[in-house]
């Protein structure tokens, strides 16, 4: 009950005329970041962080929120109409809902798409608002050890988990990490990598950072793959709609099991992207005999939408109780808390209550005026895709520039996001996951603070980090979360070839 009655509250804050406002302004301009390719959630999220530095906490977290739920619904608009993910998270999506919209069916893949998203993010909201206080009474058992050795389990499962190469996620998790060392020692008060810059004793905003990589670098990915919006028929046909409704419970067992998927991948760090694709990936394994997936199947756009917003919804329970985000947007999110001078962990619940369910509670109202705006605005958003590429690709540079720009009003920090744009174009074409290097960014001076706090209690022992129960446990999940999965992918290499040896 305890649980019930403060979101009761949260409700309250939530519900009320500003901050629906803020939903439904929150909503539109992440469809706008969906639905667009180039902008994507988390740039569309730091971009939107300047301008809620006059706001206060609740209200500034309830927009980026509702920007976030948004552009995962754009996403799959562009992802269903024209063939062009507008979130690499609904790549899944282009697999079947493209084929199924070109087959004359676009009002059906649509719906499918949006009431499986909807409800994908609303079992996420459940499992946060009954996790979170859990969630965060356990992390109060933790000191410097214990947050250090919860940090090496966010790298490590990066490494362990992740869909890249293992050693290319550690190289993007230590450039993140030396990035994060930039400027003055909170420890020791020296200087380190400013190069004789004034400009970098204050660090390098995370913010500058991810607008380059995911600004920038997406526009010049999508310049050189030469994208050209040619859309299907966008009418939105309100017979189709209540008869897909109706066609849902079909697909109950599909729903639940990327429900399940999503919200295991959002409370590590797997990703809302790569939800969706394993849970296409299990859909189309457990499928029952009939049309090939592909070629339009209900299931393969239900299995997906439903993964990537119960992820997406999930990621932030980690963020807000441990300080821990599970993903790129959430690390974003976490840093727009950090400036407003909130400290993410189990202490937020206590201190700042009101934030917490505040937020939570608008996370119901707002997924549901989500689905309903993306359903009303698809022919708006088809016909925005059709403005040339050449029109709109210089109007989100601009904004790149000017978000960057509005930070800390640096001329620096633009020659700072054209440097991490063209190393966003470079990690994008040699396959380097960019997600990590965010992640150490936010991560590092908490990790690197809570690593000398745990060496002065220990007087420089590592034994520090399996000294109890609670921290030997992480600390050894961490280290399984490396060795075991490329020790499974040794030993399946050495079968294959003793299949092969003796087959000769």
């Amino acid at each position: 009950m305890g649980n019930f009655g403060l979101l009761l509250d949260g409700f309250q804050i939530a519900l009320t005329p500003y901050h629906i406002m803020l939903m439904v302004v929150g909503v539109m301009l992440g469809l706008i970041v969906g639905v667009l390719p180039g902008l994507g959630a988390p740039n569309g999220v730091s971009l939107l962080i300047p301008l809620t530095f006059s706001m206060d906490p609740v209200s500034a977290i309830i927009l980026l929120a509702s920007m976030y739920w948004g552009a995962l619904f754009g996403g799959s608009t562009t992802s269903i109409l024209f063939n062009i993910p507008g979130e690499p998270s609904s790549v899944a999506t282009t697999f079947d809902g493209y084929p199924m919209a070109r087959a004359g069916q676009p009002t059906r893949a649509l719906t499918l798409a949006f009431m499986s998203a909807g409800i994908g993010a609303l079992v996420g909201v459940v499992v946060i608002t009954l996790l979170s206080s859990w969630a965060a009474s356990f992390a109060l058992r933790f000191g410097a050890p214990e947050y250090f050795a919860v940090y090496f389990l966010a790298f490590c499962a990066f490494v362990g988990m992740g869909s890249a190469a293992p050693l290319k996620t550690v190289v993007s998790l230590g450039l993140g990490l030396l990035f994060s060392t930039v400027g003055m020692d909170t420890v020791t008060g020296s200087l380190r990598l400013t190069f004789g810059l004034d400009v970098l004793i204050g660090g390098i905003s995370f913010l500058v950072v991810v607008i380059g990589l995911f600004g920038i670098g997406e526009i010049l990915a999508t310049v050189q793959d030469g994208h050209k919006f040619r859309g299907l028929s966008s009418r939105i046909d309100l017979r189709d709609v209540l008869r897909t409704i109706a066609e849902l419970p079909r697909y109950l067992t599909t729903v639940i099991r990327s429900c399940a998927v999503g919200i295991w991948m959002g409370i590590t760090p797997g990703g809302p992207t790569a939800a969706s694709f394993m849970s296409y990936g299990i859909a189309r394994q457990c499928s029952k005999p009939g049309q090939a997936f592909g070629s339009g199947r209900a299931e393969g756009i239900v299995a997906p939408e439903t993964a990537d917003h119960s992820a997406g919804t999930c990621a932030m329970l980690p963020m807000l109780a441990l300080g821990l985000p599970s993903s790129a947007t959430a690390a974003v999110m976490m840093g727009g808390l950090m400036i407003w001078g909130l400290t993410p962990g189990p202490m937020l619940f206590t201190t700042k209550p009101d934030f917490v369910w505040g937020l939570i509670a608008s996370m119901y109202i707002s997924n549901i005026v989500g689905v309903i705006l993306v359903l009303a605005t698809v022919p708006m958003f088809a016909a925005l895709m059709r403005i040339p590429f050449s029109i709109i690709g210089p109007v989100i540079v601009a904004i790149c520039f000017v978000g960057a720009y509005t930070v800390a009003s640096e001329t620096f920090d633009l020659w700072l996001v054209l440097v991490f744009g063209v190393a966003g174009f470079v990690f994008n074409k040699l396959e380097f996951p960019i997600a990590p290097l965010v992640l150490a960014m936010v991560l590092g001076h908490k990790a690197e603070n809570a690593f000398h706090q745990s060496m002065i209690i220990s007087d420089g022992s590592l034994s520090v980090f399996f000294s109890n129960p609670l921290v030997g446990t992480i600390t050894t999940l961490a280290l399984a979360l490396v060795v075991v999965p490329q020790a499974v992918k040794l030993l399946s290499r050495l079968r294959r070839r003793g299949a092969a040896g003796s087959a000769h």
